[in-house]
Order: C-alpha cells, then structure tokens, then sequence
C-alpha cells in the first residue's frame, strides 16, 4: 500500500526516503562552504557569513546562534576557539540561515515561469533481495511545475511538511506512486 512501508529493508532491499533525497539534492543546490566548520578556513567563511550584515546577525540568532558580540569577535580574530557544541551551533545556524537566503532563488529557478523541472527517480536498491522477493521498479522521470511547498518546506527544516510535499508530487505517477516512497537518489537541476 502507498506510504505504509512498514518493513522497509526486512527482505534487503537499500534507500531513504523520497524527501530525504530531495532535500539532500536542495542542499547540494544550496552550494554550502566545502571547508568544514572544524577547520579555521570553514569556521571563518561561516562566521563572516553569519555576521557580515545587522540582517544576518538577526538571521543567525534566530536559528539558534545567541552568543555575544564580544565572543564573535574573539572567533574571528582566533583569540579563542568555540568549544564542539558551539561549532555544531554555528553550523546548524549557517546552514539554516542559507537555505532560507536560496530559497526565493531556488523557487524561480525550479518553477522556470510555470515550465517546471523535470525531476530523475531512481529506484530503490535490490541488489541484496532474492529473486524470489524482488519486484520491478523502473527509473522514471517527473516534470514537478509547483514547488512551493517542497522549498518551504525544505527552508524551514520541517520534515513532514516535507515529506508531505514530496507524496503530493509522486502521485501523478499514478497507481505506482507508492512504489517511489523508498529510491536511492533522487535528481534535477537548477
């Protein structure tokens, strides 16, 4: 039954979940800094990036980043170093404040003026189920013209919103939808 995978992976087949790779391909789309956060290069360009305008230093304090001023700039000079809790803060913060920042962006892009964005779904992995237990999925194709919920969604880090977006989208596959609730990658461009 669509959506009601309850033992998913029990005859061993392999993926995530439909959104999960979306929101995975939006991240990669978000163009994120490479350097990670736990170099000083990564921890400067996030810092820079939190702190540069009055708008981002409210951005970031909304997101969870509430330390002092005196404390940020301590970091950026590199008189004192965040301890690892407060590097996964600066790093959940960075990563919120982009989303929110691409996401008008991403929206035009992926809406193309109503044309929309054709969208590759790959099929689960069955390498490791038994012919006995193994079904036909093939890789299919999708041409998604709304995508204002799965960007807002996405944007605010809400998961079922989220999830419920991408069931809403699958469903013009028709009676197979359901077998799209698991993939191993989903693809588009923007």
């Amino acid at each position: 039954m669509p959506e009601h995978t309850i033992d998913f992976g029990k005859y061993g087949a392999q993926g995530i979940k439909g959104h999960q790779a979306v929101a995975r391909q939006l991240d990669a789309l978000a163009d994120f800094i490479a350097s990670p956060v736990t170099t000083r290069r990564g921890l400067l360009a996030r810092l820079h990036y939190l702190t540069r305008t009055p708008h981002a230093r409210a951005a970031a304090r909304e997101a969870g980043l509430t330390v002092t001023d005196r404390t940020l700039k301590a970091w950026l000079q590199g008189t004192r170093n965040p301890t690892r809790h407060n590097l996964a803060r600066i790093e959940a913060a960075y990563r919120t404040v982009r989303r929110h920042n691409v996401a008008r962006y991403l929206l035009a892009r992926l809406n193309r003026t109503g044309r929309g964005t054709r969208v590759e779904i790959h099929p689960l992995n069955q390498s490791g189920v038994s012919t006995a237990h193994q079904r036909v999925v093939e890789f299919r194709t999708l041409n998604i013209r709304r995508w204002e919920a799965i960007i807002n969604a996405w944007s605010t880090g809400n998961d079922q919103a989220l999830d419920d977006a991408w069931i809403e989208q699958i469903t013009d596959l028709g009676s197979q939808w359901g077998q799209y609730e698991y993939v191993t990658n989903i693809g588009f461009a923007a």
